[in-house]
């Protein structure tokens, strides 16, 4: 119970942390460009390099990004995240990221409880809304809204994984 108060006040205050970044600056850098600038996603960064997504995600849009934070990765079983990396995985790590994204802009006042949203990837992610805050497919967004010049990133606290690949 105290590990846990301990990390959530740890994750909170990451999550302040980049929150800060003022609106201007972040509307004038793409989705790829504030994940860069923020060392809480720079496992997303590696990904979304080894998956060839930097040019897409740095593309006109707009996307709908869910980003998990560093933690989410590590959370994952052990040497999954290796394993993904690999070249010969590319295929398997696309699918993963690509159902992080949404396209167009869709903030968090856009979302309703219950709502399927289809992913770039093809399949849907859920979205659920209660008084303990927003999921998506599971995963708590615990920074929404973080605006850039080709869409909007929701910080989540886990790595989704397409129902497909459950």
């Amino acid at each position: 119970m105290k590990t846990q108060k301990l990390f959530n006040f740890a994750l909170g205050a990451v999550v302040a942390l980049f929150m800060m970044v003022s609106t201007a600056q972040a509307q004038s850098k793409n989705i790829v460009e504030l994940a860069v600038g923020n060392d809480n996603l720079s496992t997303l960064v590696a990904a979304v390099k080894a998956g060839g997504l930097v040019e897409t995600l740095s593309g006109n849009g707009p996307f709908t990004v869910f980003a998990p934070t560093n933690e989410a990765f590590a959370a994952l079983p052990a040497g999954t995240l290796e394993t993904l990396l690999k070249p010969e995985n590319k295929d398997q790590l696309v699918a993963i990221l690509t159902y992080h994204v949404v396209p167009g802009k869709v903030m968090s006042g856009d979302l309703s409880n219950g709502q399927k949203a289809a992913t770039v990837q093809g399949e849907n992610v859920d979205v659920a809304i209660s008084g303990g805050g927003v999921k998506i497919s599971g995963a708590n967004v615990v920074a929404a809204d973080v605006n850039a010049s080709n869409g909007v990133v929701h910080v989540i606290d886990q790595v989704i994984l397409p129902p497909s690949m459950r």
